[in-house]
């Protein structure tokens, strides 16, 4: 009884973290097909690859989603639609320019604008304190000394 039980609790283990396969034939425009949709489309998962690239789970499961949008009938753009609408602009490689996505178009050209900007003052920093004459505390108490002896007169210092 023990073994039954501990084999039905690895079945169905292995179901439930299994994923699902990419199809054993696939068809060539299928697949050109779907190669181009899916590199225009971020993994949401690893952020920095296409689901064309990516071998995470979710990319999987979204390229079997279009695979059968794309058996279903659907156009590229009636699927890039439905991508948009289930997760935002983000799963999208090139994001339309628009109020809730300006900051991702302009945002590195204003940290770079920054980054110059603050680059100029610490050199133009540097140069200012290399022109002028740097006091310190060692001029300050030479500067007191003679002043001293001036005071006390020649005859004194000899």
């Amino acid at each position: 009884m023990r073994l039954l039980l501990a084999a039905l609790t690895l079945a169905f283990a292995a179901a439930a973290f299994g994923q699902a396969e990419e199809v054993a034939h696939p068809d060539a425009k299928v697949e050109q097909r779907l190669k181009d949709l899916g590199e225009q489309l971020r993994c949401l998962v690893c952020q920095n690859q296409t689901i064309a690239e990516s071998n995470a789970g979710l990319a999987l499961d979204l390229r079997n989603q279009i695979r059968a949008q794309i058996a279903a009938g659907k156009s590229d753009d009636e699927i890039r639609a439905y991508m948009v609408a289930r997760y935002g602009d983000f799963v999208l490689y090139r994001p339309p320019l628009k109020a809730t996505t300006v900051l991702l178009w302009i945002g590195p050209f204003a940290l770079l604008g920054v980054g110059i900007a603050v680059l100029a003052w610490v050199v133009l920093g540097r140069r200012r304190g290399a022109a002028a004459p740097a006091v310190t505390e060692s001029d300050d108490a030479g500067a007191a000394l003679a002043a001293l002896l001036e005071a006390e007169g020649p005859e004194k210092r000899r």
